[in-house]
């Protein structure tokens, strides 16, 4: 069997209609919806984890939050967890990241170099977590520095939530692409295959994307939509929601919807979707590289992000115990030019945790026993298959809000028709008919009408919750 080279592109906190190819008329994302047109866009796939480290723990061992041990931001991947890079790296792969990594505590309060590494597979390591200069060893700084250059951000007059970051050439965006660009090239003469990460930080916040890519959407900015929100439909919801209304993360101030106006919202979304605009162009440069090397053909290429953002829905921004669709669902398109049929659009529902087996298969490697994701790999080869997934299963643990410092450990599970979240210890939790409101304005979580449904979703999750044991140890023998 012929390896294919694999090119594993992470954007963080860019949720699923920021795309041309996912229904967005607004932004300019010619390179990516090309890429879906070549390949597979799934059109309901899910995070595990509505936060980062989680969910990338969760999708490069293949297992749970909750199994892997890595549940929250500010936990460190245990060195016992068994990554697919360091399995495909065994396998005679060579592997290289461009960004941030996030498997570990990630705050210079911690260290002052760099998050701590497990054995990961990645022999070349270009580490940047976020474009700020916290770390002695960010590589994007030392790359400024090499280029004489200093960032400055500049404030855009009169709207108080986003700033002009740095131009396109001194992006960390357009760094990560060039990393990804200089491995292409040098690995196309060898023989052995090549996994490259290039996980950008964009389009997470603080929203400060160039001020070429932000001017186009400020000259549109009438036609520019709201948020999807309906006055008043945090009443019927969990009190931290109406927290969070005031200031993210239930920080006062920190993009705060209920104080903003409808200029402050569109103008927020605006440089959020011109992020999205600079992350594509970097990938069209990826892309014409990979063609030109003759490595095209034979590349898995996979665009995804970690998890959604908020950006103002439902009265609320960023990310946090929310369990919205666009706090969720992410974009996730994958080709193979050799062997997987292109210009394809899959409606079944899909699980980040299950890109790990899916790359194994891919490459003609046993799955890891210790793994919990469903390969995709029949589904992306065999015409006749177009189902994966019944429901979808999302996890949130330890954050706080309130005046006595609650604690939120909550589950998701998400089916065709309905939504179930439950906030576990707090008898409150949300419900919702998608059939009747796919805007996820109505809790349903106490209308008489839908007990009966409610039961029947709280069997179901606790299924799923039962799915996330640890296969681990294996079995051994009859008794």
């Amino acid at each position: 069997m012929e390896h294919p080279n694999i090119l594993w592109i992470t954007t963080d906190q860019q949720r699923f209609d920021t795309l041309g190819c996912y229904g967005n008329k607004f932004v300019h994302t010619p390179n990516i919806d090309k890429l879906a047109t070549s390949g597979v866009l799934f059109e309901q796939c899910y995070s595990n984890s509505t936060v980062c480290t989680p969910s990338r723990a969760s999708f490069l061992t293949g297992r749970y939050p909750r199994t892997n041990r890595t549940r929250q931001n500010g936990q460190s991947i245990p060195n016992d967890e068994i990554l697919v890079t360091k399995l495909l790296a065994a396998a005679g792969y060579t592997c290289g990241l461009a960004g941030k990594l996030h498997i570990s505590a990630c705050n210079p309060s911690i260290s002052t170099t760099r998050e701590r590494r497990i054995n990961d597979g990645y022999t070349e390591f270009n580490w940047s977590h976020h474009p700020n200069r916290n770390w002695a060893s960010d590589d994007y700084q030392h790359w400024l520095i090499e280029k004489d250059v200093q960032v400055k951000k500049r404030k855009v007059e009169g709207m108080p939530y986003i700033e002009y970051g740095p131009e396109e050439e001194n992006h960390q965006t357009t760094w990560c692409a060039q990393k990804a660009i200089n491995f292409i090239k040098n690995n196309a003469d060898f023989e052995n295959p090549w996994l490259f990460s290039v996980n950008m930080f964009d389009p997470h916040h603080p929203f400060d994307p160039p001020e070429a890519y932000l001017k186009r959407y400020i000259d549109m900015l009438d036609e520019i939509p709201l948020p999807n929100y309906r006055e008043n439909e945090l009443d019927e919801k969990p009190i931290f929601q109406q927290i969070d209304h005031d200031g993210a993360y239930g920080v006062k101030g920190l993009f705060p919807a209920s104080k903003m106006s409808e200029k402050d919202h569109k103008i927020l979304k605006a440089a959020y979707w011109a992020m999205v605009d600079l992350i594509d162009k970097q990938v069209g440069r990826i892309m014409n590289v990979l063609e030109e090397t003759g490595q095209l053909e034979n590349t898995i290429i996979i665009f995804m992000s970690d998890h959604g953002e908020m950006l103002g829905d439902h009265g609320i921004y960023l990310k946090g115990p929310h369990f919205y669709d666009p706090a969720v669902k992410v974009p996730f398109i994958i080709s193979y030019p050799s062997k997987i049929r292109g210009n394809r659009r899959m409606k079944t529902m899909v699980e980040l945790v299950d890109i790990a087996p899916t790359l194994l298969e891919a490459s003609g490697q046993p799955c890891y026993t210790g793994m919990q994701g469903k390969s995709l790999w029949d589904l992306l080869i065999n015409a006749n298959v177009e189902h994966h997934r019944n429901d979808v299963y999302c996890e949130f643990y330890d954050d706080r809000r309130g005046d006595d410092g609650q604690r939120i450990l909550a589950t998701m599970l998400r089916t065709e028709n309905y939504k179930l979240v439950i906030y576990h210890g707090m008898n409150d939790g949300e419900l919702y008919d998608l059939d009747k409101d796919p805007d996820e304005s109505s809790n349903c979580w106490n209308h008489p009408d839908y007990q009966s449904v409610k039961m029947k979703l709280f069997q179901r999750l606790h299924d799923r919750m039962l799915e996330t044991i640890d296969p681990l140890p294996e079995k051994e023998a009859a008794w």
